[in-house]
């Protein structure tokens, strides 16, 4: 009679046992999880950290605002501190209060803001998603959405349409601002400049802004909000909008010393994305005349906001974008610093600002084709281009420095 062999791995008989084993092991998983799930948020957050992504102590509190009569609610990016900036703007008005809010992810430069949360918190707390919305409804008259960006994370499939609606039903005031990409239509764009990004073709992300341009269209279209804008060329993508210059904190920026003294030169260039601002087209034309010795050269990125006036204050020059055509933050910081600006501007951006306020841009007109010899220009006749930086200042006070955006937001809020 021969012995009967022993099982081995892998056997029919030990197969059928390992599938058993993973049935119940799976079973297992899922009775927890459903457990899991059923626990308050504040138990479940520590026990299954890795599915909330979040600390409990990142959690911040719910927003505080003033007992005025207008009480204005801005969020959710911030972007370049202007959320914040704008909040500030608004509270020059009589009785009225502001609160600006943004989720926060790794990278940012720190720009101030009343409502900092962490973006994780926003996305995977159901508790802080439906107490920020309540919060939002009991004690605020007025909502600024941002960007098109969904205020209370996923509290409403991240739709802003569904939040713009939630916040009217309760009774709410809503308007909109759009900084850029979310609004500015590339295909509108190829069109009217040579040098806008969006005839890139190698640029994957196209077809990604295209469709975010469209989808904030049928937003602003479906709801019918008053829609403000940060710069003059998105007038173009949303005729009906207002512009709501950019705010920044002159004093900060201000300085004694005058631009285009040294004999060398300084020029700094800044881009917040190398493709949307140009420096590829003209960086090797920097670098030819930093070797000459013309112009010391430098490119700064990553550098946190507080250490930005120093980064401006010493240079001459601070050479801005290339391929959009208009004037945002760094130029008009720049300006405030009385440094000369040179960038590409449509005339349009010119011309709108000339008939808001009577004001010229003091910024030089430059594309990547001339950038090279506006320099030479420059560098050739420091007395006439000192002017353009020396009318800085001045600019940045009388259309940037809350004065004039307090009156834009004035008709949203009265």
């Amino acid at each position: 009679m021969k012995s009967r062999e022993p099982s081995v791995p892998g056997s029919g008989e030990n197969v059928v046992e390992m599938a058993k084993g993973t049935r119940v092991l799976h079973s297992v998983k899922r009775a927890v999880a459903a457990v899991l799930a059923r626990l308050p948020e504040q138990l479940s957050a520590v026990l299954r950290a890795k599915r909330y992504r979040y600390r409990l102590s990142d959690v911040p509190a719910a927003p505080q605002v003033r007992d005025t009569e207008v009480r204005l609610y801005i969020a959710p990016v911030n972007f370049a501190g202007q959320g914040f900036r704008w909040a500030r703007a608004a509270e020059r008005l009589p009785d009225v209060s502001a609160v600006s809010m943004h989720y926060v992810k790794l990278g940012d430069f720190g720009y101030p803001v009343d409502n900092s949360v962490p973006v994780n918190v926003t996305r995977f707390s159901h508790a802080w998603q439906e107490r920020q919305f309540e919060t939002v409804c009991q004690n605020f008259s007025h909502v600024i959405v941002e960007a098109n960006r969904a205020l209370f994370g996923t509290l409403f499939d991240s739709d802003t349409e569904s939040e713009i609606r939630a916040l009217q039903a309760r009774g709410l005031t809503v308007a909109a601002v759009c900084h850029g990409t979310e609004l500015r239509l590339p295909s509108r764009h190829q069109k009217i400049d040579r040098w806008s990004p969006f005839n890139d073709s190698s640029w994957p992300l196209i077809p990604e802004f295209e469709s975010k341009a469209l989808l904030t269209r049928r937003v602003l279209g479906a709801t019918g909000v008053p829609v403000f804008v940060s710069t003059p060329e998105l007038l173009l993508d949303w005729p009906q909008a207002q512009w709501l210059p950019i705010v920044i904190d002159i004093e900060k920026w201000s300085r004694d010393d005058l631009a285009l003294q040294q004999p060398r030169l300084r020029v700094v260039h800044a881009p917040s994305k190398d493709i949307v601002k140009g420096t590829h087209l003209i960086d090797e034309n920097m670098r030819r005349l930093h070797d000459e010795g013309l112009i010391d050269y430098r490119v700064v990125r990553g550098v946190p906001a507080a250490e930005m006036p120093e980064v401006y204050g010493n240079s001459d020059i601070v050479i801005d974008q290339f391929r959009i055509g208009n004037y945002g933050t760094a130029a008009i910081e720049a300006m405030a610093a009385g440094r000369l600006v040179i960038s590409h501007l449509h005339d349009q951006v010119r011309d709108h600002v000339r008939e808001s306020s009577s004001k010229e841009v003091p910024i030089v007109e430059a594309t990547p084709d001339t950038l090279e010899q506006t320099l030479r220009e420059i560098a050739a006749d420091r007395q006439r281009y000192s002017t353009f930086a020396s009318a800085g200042p001045a600019f940045a006070r009388e259309l940037h420095d809350g004065r004039l955006s307090s009156e834009v937001l004035a008709t949203f809020l009265r």
